[in-house]
């Protein structure tokens, strides 16, 4: 191989250099939030458990009626009485834990900066670009600085989680609210709305179909992270996965996917439903 000519960056030595800067610096603030991310998924999962699988898959049945549609209830009721019949109903209970937790986080961050970068023009172009960044680096990468900062468990799997969902919904948040109609905008104006109102009681309505969409996404890209999660500890059908193809056990690895998959079809529906009901 030839040499270059030019130096080589030390882009690896400065992103180490970082890290280790950000792990003395800010201990107390990861341990802090690994506390309160263990807390989170353990306490959801405990309740989840506390329920009797059979009126939690009733409840989940009727829930599915009433927001999508009886074809959707009867899916549910069938799919989560085959992961409690093969044995997954415990596995699927921690994944659900792990996937909602992520996806409340992501809500929570990604709902105010899609709707800032909306209404800030300058806002959108620095956000743009990073995630670009995030949707394409590879999902694994994300796991590196994860067990740096937070250990094994269920944190770091949690923490890749929401980097990895996030774009979805500030992106689809950005292009629901800048897609109202503009003669609506000028209307509320007309009236003399003020921006927060223009806001909350006109766009956010009429973005919401596209917003859901977004969260759709990142509840899909959520659960895609559930095998990788399992690589660093993150316990759940993941790891069943996991463990499946380590040992070369095909059946077991099937049943497993198979669990996710309905996890995902019912998660699918159910918020797709959602956004055609608030349309």
């Amino acid at each position: 191989m030839e040499e270059s000519f030019i130096p080589k960056i030390p882009v690896a030595s400065w992103i180490d250099a970082f890290v280790d800067w950000l792990t003395v610096t800010f201990a107390i603030v990861f341990d802090g939030i690994t506390i309160a991310l263990e807390a989170i998924v353990n306490g959801m999962n405990t309740v989840l458990m506390a329920i009797p699988a059979l009126i939690l898959i009733i409840i989940l049945a009727i829930l599915a009626w009433k927001l999508a549609s009886k074809g959707i209830a009867l899916f549910t009721l069938i799919g989560l009485l085959l992961i409690q019949n093969l044995g997954y109903w415990e596995g699927m209970l921690q994944t659900l834990s792990l996937v909602l937790t992520s996806v409340i986080i992501t809500v929570i961050i990604g709902l105010p900066i899609g709707v800032w970068a909306s209404q800030k023009r300058t806002v959108q172009q620095i956000v743009t670009p990073i995630l670009d960044f995030m949707q394409t680096m590879p999902a694994f990468v994300y796991l590196i600085p994860a067990i740096f900062f937070f250990s094994i468990g269920v944190v770091p799997g949690v923490v890749a989680s929401v980097i990895f969902a996030v774009p979805p919904t500030i992106r689809l948040t950005i292009l629901g609210i800048q897609q109202v109609p503009t003669d609506i905008i000028e209307a509320t104006e007309a009236f003399g709305s003020t921006v927060k109102q223009r806001l909350l009681k006109v766009q956010l309505p009429l973005a919401t179909p596209t917003i859901m969409a977004g969260i759709n996404q990142s509840i899909m890209l959520s659960l895609s992270m559930v095998v990788i999660a399992s690589m660093v500890g993150a316990p759940g059908l993941g790891a069943d996965v996991y463990r499946a193809v380590t040992q070369i056990q095909i059946g077991t690895g099937f049943e497993a996917g198979l669990a996710i998959v309905v996890m995902a079809i019912i998660l699918d529906r159910l918020t797709q439903n959602i956004g055609k009901k608030k349309n």
